[in-house]
């Protein structure tokens, strides 16, 4: 049986570029740190991968890429400002990640993401990140956490020590919205932008 080419899709935001640099920057030094601690050197994120998830669609047939495009559209709105805050070990017990979180404090992004998540409903799919949709009920989400994941690391390699050093005191406002296409290696993830729509 033939099956449809698929495209591993997700929308985010990305921090300006000087943020991400210096976001990377700080990523190298916690990742010596780690290192030194545990014995395992994780793996940075080059600095131009680095953005903010709004929402995960996982795998979709690529004949649907134009249809979510669309949907996107009604859904760039004013912005605000961002705030980098602590480091973020995820998941908590047996990290696998580490992420700085963004504080949002005037509420914009995280209503962009319901947006955005009530855009993909429209198009009659609950997504990867849902419980499954029947008529006349909403469909549940998963508590939305703002952050930029910015080093990667292999399951239990985690320092016991988790204390890092000061995240840089930087703020930003994004101005696009952004439909990205995930492309898998052994080398990690490469993200390829689909299109994109202005917002601010």
């Amino acid at each position: 049986m033939h099956r449809a080419p698929t495209a591993r899709l997700f929308v985010a935001v990305d921090p300006p570029g000087d943020v991400r640099e210096q976001l990377a920057a700080w990523a190298r030094m916690a990742a010596r740190e780690m290192s030194r601690r545990s014995g395992a050197p994780p793996r940075v994120l080059d600095a131009e991968l680095l953005h903010v998830t709004l929402y995960f669609l996982g795998n979709r047939p690529t004949e649907e890429i134009d249809a979510i495009a669309a949907q996107l559209a009604a859904c760039a709105g004013p912005a605000g400002d961002l705030s980098l805050g602590a480091p973020l070990w995820l998941p908590l017990r047996r990290p696998r990640a580490l992420a700085v979180e963004l504080h949002d404090e005037q509420g914009w992004l995280a209503r962009l993401q319901r947006s955005v998540v009530a855009a993909y409903a429209e198009l009659g799919e609950s997504g990867p990140t849902t419980t499954p949709r029947q008529p006349g009920r909403p469909t549940k989400h998963r508590h939305f956490r703002p952050h930029v994941t910015v080093v990667r690391m292999r399951t239990n390699t985690a320092p016991r020590e988790r204390t890092l050093p000061p995240t840089p005191a930087l703020s930003f406002s994004p101005n696009e919205l952004i439909l990205y296409r995930s492309w898998l290696s052994p080398e990690g993830a490469n993200y390829e932008p689909l299109t994109s729509y202005a917002i601010g």
